[in-house]
């Protein structure tokens, strides 16, 4: 080695220790912030672990996914075929495109059935009624969803734009299920169980065109579908099930007997059982809203006169619908409680204008509701049998056996807003009022009228001459 290379080797070796000690200083300096950081890491930590599942939700450092339980719910698995005639002379991105609006036909109909679409797996959708809201109707809107589904693809084929290569196979069971929901902004649901399985497996006995539904479904639908026995399904560790063919809708329950669409007495059967889901959210809402000094216009009250108006309805002779909404005028007469005391009917009729358009009641029909609701008003003034049915519905404990005690709570309610102060008045009014009234129904007349007027000698005998 010369001089000059043994300089230059001496001052490499310089360079290198004078980097390393610059980098012994970084790392001194990184080590320090490590352990700085490390103790916060630790004090952070205990602090999580110390929160509460609750104040984690609230500062959004931690969710839990929610698990639902639902007792019935009704599965739907869509199978749909087409790929198999996928040929070298097509355009894939087409018939992806053909894909893809066949799916998003069926999001629509999902929705206007309120149903919740549950996932998309390759070419399985999948979605379910009764799911995340609980309802009585689920398995007939779903049947419906169905049979909309197929109806619109075999219009798809027909339309000479189209490749007319998909065909679908429609599986539907309808059971308990357990959903887990995630997400924050849109909250997305899966559901398993053995409701989920067997719906699953309905599409493997199932031809193209064709719906097929469990014996459970079809117990619960057969009043409004027609439906043909289609075979046994077998399950391990129980017994074979029985499934159905869904054909369609019954020919007397259809326009024009076709069974596509429903008529409107298709509308008022489903009316009738769908009125369960709503009576459930109206008491909700009066045991929650009314208020604590309504000891006559509470719950109960409201629970007697839908009872009322159904039994003195049919005695009537009136027809389905119109017990329909003699029921659910009777359900919403009250409602307006929940605003105040004075012009609760009109308060009434205004919360139900806007509770009823998204249950499927029409402009008429909600119009014959409030009408209903704001006959109730005293003293009643009926304009026909609807509304006699109603107003004698409402008033139907002047004539019962319970009169006294059910009138003294009405007394209660009036004294605690000062809008009567003395029992002994109070009775003094109640003569008058009863011995000026009139129920207006033949029915009614004949089940309360012969109680009623013995009702005026038994608050005589309780009134205090001055």
């Amino acid at each position: 080695m010369d001089e000059s290379q043994e300089k230059e080797l001496i001052k490499r070796i310089a360079a290198l220790v004078k980097q390393n000690k610059i980098l012994s200083g970084q790392l001194k300096e990184q080590g320090e912030l490590n352990d700085k950081l490390s103790r916060k890491l630790e004090k952070y930590e205990k602090i999580i672990s110390d929160l509460k599942p609750s104040e984690l939700v609230e500062n959004e450092t931690y969710k839990e996914p929610e698990t639902l339980k639902f007792k019935m719910a009704t599965v739907l698995f869509v199978d749909v075929r087409g790929f198999e005639k996928i040929s070298d002379d097509m355009n894939v991105q087409e018939m992806m495109d053909e894909l893809d609006n066949v799916f998003f036909q069926f999001d629509a109909i999902v929705k206007k059935f309120k149903m919740e679409k549950i996932k998309t797996i390759g070419d399985t959708y999948m979605c379910a009624g009764g799911v995340p809201v609980k309802n009585s109707t689920n398995p007939i809107e779903v049947m419906q969803a169905g049979l909309e589904m197929l109806h619109w693809l075999e219009n798809l084929k027909n339309d000479p734009k189209n490749h007319k290569i998909w065909d679908i196979r429609i599986g539907i069971n309808t059971g308990p299920v357990v959903a887990t929901a995630s997400g924050k902004k849109k909250v997305a649901y899966d559901i398993k169980g053995e409701t989920v399985n067997i719906a699953s497996r309905m599409i493997s006995v199932c031809k193209n065109g064709q719906i097929i539904i469990s014996a459970k479904t079809y117990e619960l639908i057969k009043e409004f579908f027609a439906c043909e026995y289609a075979g046994t399904l077998p399950v391990k560790y129980t017994n074979d099930l029985e499934y159905f063919s869904l054909k369609g809708i019954k020919p007397e329950l259809s326009e024009n007997g076709k069974g596509i669409e429903p008529n409107s007495l298709f509308t008022t059967k489903f009316g009738l059982i769908q009125f369960i889901d709503i009576q459930e959210i109206i008491l909700d809402k009066l045991e929650k809203e009314l208020p604590e000094y309504l000891h006559y216009h509470n719950v109960k009250h409201t629970i007697d006169v839908v009872t009322e108006v159904e039994l003195i309805g049919w005695a009537e002779g009136v027809s389905d619908e119109e017990i329909l909404l003699l029921k659910t005028a009777a359900l919403f007469h009250d409602a307006g409680h929940t605003m105040g005391y004075d012009n609760h009917e009109e308060n009434g009729a205004l919360f139900t204008r806007e509770f009823l358009p998204s249950y499927g009641y029409t402009r008429e029909q909600i119009d014959i509701i409030c009408d209903l609701i704001v006959a109730t008003k005293i003293p009643p003034k009926p304009l026909n049998l609807l509304e006699k049915i109603m107003c004698d519905s409402d008033l139907d404990y002047l004539g019962r056996i319970d009169f006294i005690p059910v009138s003294n709570t009405l007394f209660e309610e009036l004294k605690h807003q000062n809008k009567i102060t003395s029992l002994n008045d109070w009775n003094k009014l109640q003569i008058k009022f009863i011995s000026g009234h009139q129920y207006f129904t033949q029915t009614a007349r004949n089940l309360r009228e012969v109680n009623k007027q013995k009702q005026i000698e038994r608050i005589r005998e309780l009134i205090q001459e001055e």
